[in-house]
């Protein structure tokens, strides 16, 4: 068990009765998530410990919540979209190096996919990734090199080539060819959700499955979502900010909170939203449905987040060339 989950379950701490305020710094999909979270961790922590806690939000592109957070925006909690945006706060002294291994699954609570949003009928006909590089089909996906959304989009995008047999050059001129057929280039998901949605640009949307569903839902019938054959496996880690926490004396409840997202409660939440719960037997998101089947890799089949950042997403890297490119 993990010490967050030892901690939600523990003895009630100290004999101050004061309220509590957490910050957490998240990516721009999970708004809708948290508020819900919060809300439920807020009775049950108050219930256990006899103090009311209150947490605020704050939500961007994920690359931009930690440089914030690095900068001084004062989190008790960073819940980032990709690991090296917080690994990124680790490695500023903020985050204790051993974030990965004070929660189960490596800190990560809950995963997505990257799907396809399509408009009503799905007039082009996308089906798999290959056919995004078909016709005249247009692309909207965010900023790789600002959002953790589009990070792994273009990872996907990618791994579509690479775990099927491609070679690296055939993968190249696949993403390439992808970033041509893409005229806006958000900083963030939600961004790119309102440019594909509301202002009706692109036949297909590159985003997480929990962002798909809300994005669909809100459109009244207008969208429709496509589960490509294989997709990446996302992965989005939480982290306590322990210099942060300790300076506010805030630990037990920010450990408390991230602990609460492994619990039953809190997984029933997370899979309402169309994230999908770590461990055996995730609930569904609803009652007498179940969770589309994708083939899924992870992140480590193209080589890991120590290497992608840098070969990928670092100066001069593989987008800034291909973008290059496409931009001509």
């Amino acid at each position: 068990m993990s010490l967050a989950l030892a901690v939600l379950g523990g003895a009630a701490i100290a004999a101050d009765t004061g309220p509590i305020a957490l910050l957490n710094v998240s990516y721009d999909p999970t708004r809708e998530l948290y508020r819900e979270i919060n809300d439920a961790f807020a009775k049950r922590y108050a219930a256990e410990h006899g103090r009311p806690v209150s947490i605020k939000q704050s939500h961007a592109a994920s690359g931009s919540q930690a440089r914030a957070v690095i900068d001084g925006l004062d989190a008790d909690v960073v819940t980032l979209a990709v690991w090296p945006d917080v690994e990124a706060v680790a490695k500023s002294g903020l985050v204790r190096p051993d974030w990965q291994h004070r929660y189960d699954n490596g800190s990560v609570p809950f995963h997505s996919v990257v799907v396809f949003v399509v408009r009503k009928g799905n007039p082009k006909g996308i089906r798999d990734w290959g056919d995004l590089v078909k016709g005249d089909v247009s692309i909207i996906t965010p900023n790789p090199k600002t959002s953790g959304n589009g990070k792994y989009s273009f990872l996907a995008a990618w791994g579509s080539v690479i775990t099927r047999g491609g070679s690296e050059e055939d993968a190249g001129r696949f993403v390439a060819e992808l970033y041509r057929r893409t005229p806006v280039l958000d900083t963030g998901a939600r961004a790119a959700t309102a440019t594909f949605s509301q202002k009706g640009i692109g036949d297909v949307h590159l985003t997480f499955e929990n962002e798909a569903h809300l994005e669909v839902n809100e459109a009244g019938g207008d969208l429709e979502i496509v589960y490509p054959k294989t997709s990446i496996r996302v992965d989005p880690p939480v982290a306590v900010v322990d210099k942060n926490v300790d300076k506010k004396g805030t630990r037990h409840a920010a450990e408390a909170y991230l602990g609460f997202l492994y619990t039953p409660e809190g997984r029933s939440i997370i899979a309402k939203h169309h994230y999908r719960p770590w461990g055996d037997n995730p609930p569904p998101p609803a009652a007498g449905t179940a969770w589309p089947t994708v083939e899924t890799y992870t992140i480590d089949a193209i080589g890991g987040w120590q290497t992608a950042s840098t070969k990928f997403f670092g100066e001069g890297g593989m987008f800034d060339r291909i973008y290059t490119q496409a931009a001509r």
